[in-house]
């Protein structure tokens, strides 16, 4: 069937100055019960966990799995425990998993058993939605290898793993339509194995997952060089999607979307809701994957398909972060409790718990498509999300970082102005709207979803690989005959 093409007024398409081209979401999302969850997050429980953590001695991935006191083993066993407290106070609505594999690499000679701790809060009405927060419980001293050596591990990464449990504690008294994955990882600083292990597990469970929020060192707020700055967390996304490889390249130079992998319009919007809920705390955006050089978790979550960024602090101190504890020149070497900040820390935890009730709660975004080739207009088409009763069109310059303008559509109402405009679909449910007088050459074009109760999607950006979904390649042209 013919697809009911939504035109909109071209006066109502007029560019502001570019003083006032900054993004601006449709409608705030809805901020007194967002802020509220984040108010919740307690700077003491964070303590008390990263305590308890740093009283493993060392939790490198190659340290006794059988000690009842000290090492990996007894950190996951305590970890492992903590959901299952969690999750009898909430009435069974954690399912507790270890995910696991026997890995031998570059870092791990010999066959050990790598595991993580999983708690998985199934969603109301979209389970195979999910969102999924992690930070890594090994630790490490100057020697990769070294696996007897103390190895506290405070900020790197017991800050990271307290921002998970502790979200475990707030989020599981909550219901969401979408199911939360809380996920203590393990040898991280043997290779990113954990990581593997988790996307590999998400991938062969069919989850859809809207994003990873990866949390690795966020907990401290002063760098080695004495610069310090507690307003700011840095999130990493990618730009270029990395999964896709060589098939997508050639879509991408053709079409656009070097800056529009589904991770860099999560980090967007990461920042946006930063702003809007007034944390004290401001997302600096960085675009690569990861610092330079180095890396995270998350990159398996990449690799695997899924929307990922890593949470980082502002300015890191290297002084405290793979050290052997010692004191050189009056310098004081060790990821020690003493050099955390944990005022700071609690307002990373509470993004992250903001970021994932707004996520669990938004339906996923819609996998945009974009058509205007020749055309002194551009047409934007999706096809229906389940849970989305309105859905936002955004467009900016092609050399703007952040969204400029937006149309808001509702299904609800028959008429089209202004802001609210019906939207009709055809037999596959597959949304339309035109863009009079926009030329799509000169614009990057994408779409949100929004709940009935006004909780918004990120943007999915209508470029190839731009869809939340892992990345298929379009199917070959039939050769002429």
């Amino acid at each position: 069937m013919k697809r009911l093409l939504v035109a909109l007024a071209a006066a109502a398409l007029i560019v502001p100055p570019a003083a006032a081209q900054r993004e601006r979401r449709a409608e705030p999302v809805p901020q007194a019960d967002l802020r509220e969850l984040a108010d919740e997050v307690s700077q003491e429980s964070l303590r008390a966990i990263v305590e308890r953590l740093v009283g493993f001695g060392t939790r490198h991935t190659l340290s006794a799995r059988d000690h009842p006191t000290r090492g990996i083993g007894a950190a996951l066993n305590w970890t492992e425990a903590e959901f299952r407290r969690y999750a009898r106070a909430c009435g069974g609505c954690l399912q507790v998993v270890r995910t696991g594999d026997t890995v031998t690499g570059r870092r791990i000679p010999t066959p050990t058993l790598v595991e993580n701790v999983v708690a998985i809060q199934r969603g109301t009405t979209r389970p195979d939605q999910v969102v999924i927060i992690t930070g890594h419980i090994d630790s490490r001293v100057t020697d990769p290898m070294n696996a007897a050596a103390d190895a506290p591990g405070a900020n790197d990464d017991g800050s990271g793993t307290a921002a998970v449990i502790e979200a475990a504690r707030l989020l599981s008294r909550h219901r969401f339509p979408a199911t939360i994955v809380y996920a203590a990882l393990s040898g991280e600083e043997q290779g990113l194995v954990g990581g593997r292990i988790l996307a590999e597990h998400a991938r062969a469970q069919g989850w859809q997952v809207v994003a990873n929020l990866n949390n690795d060192i966020i907990g401290n707020s002063c760098g080695s060089d004495g610069l310090c700055d507690d307003d700011n967390v840095r999130v990493f996304s990618e730009g270029l999607r990395w999964q896709g490889g060589d098939s997508l390249r050639p879509l991408v130079r053709s079409q656009g979307g070097e800056n529009d992998s589904p991770s860099r319009n999560l980090s967007r919007f990461l920042a946006s809701l930063a702003e809007q809920l007034g944390l004290g705390l401001d997302v600096r955006q960085i675009w690569r994957n990861d610092r330079f050089g180095r890396g995270g978790d998350h990159t398996e979550f990449l690799n695997a398909g899924f929307p990922a960024v890593r949470f980082s602090v502002a300015v890191e101190n290297y002084n405290w972060q793979h050290q052997d504890l010692r004191v050189e020149n009056g310098v004081e070497y060790g990821d020690t409790i003493d050099k955390m900040d944990f005022s700071y820390l609690r307002r990373v935890g509470a993004l992250n718990v903001a970021a994932l009730a707004a996520l669990a709660r938004a339906p996923m975004p819609p996998a945009p498509t974009v058509e205007g080739a020749v055309s002194t207009d551009t047409t934007v088409a999706w096809a229906a999300v389940p849970g989305a009763a309105q859905y936002v069109v955004r467009w900016r310059r092609t050399d703007s970082n952040q969204w400029q303008h937006s149309r808001r559509f509702r299904t609800d109402i028959v008429n089209c102005a202004g802001n609210a405009c019906l939207l009709t679909a055809d037999s596959s449910r597959t949304f339309s709207a035109s863009l009079p007088g926009v030329r799509v050459d000169d614009w990057v074009f994408g779409v949100s979803s929004v709940s009935a109760d006004g909780y918004e999607s990120p943007v999915a950006s209508a470029v190839p690989g731009g869809g939340f979904g892992p990345y298929t390649p379009p199917p070959a042209p039939a050769q002429q005959q």
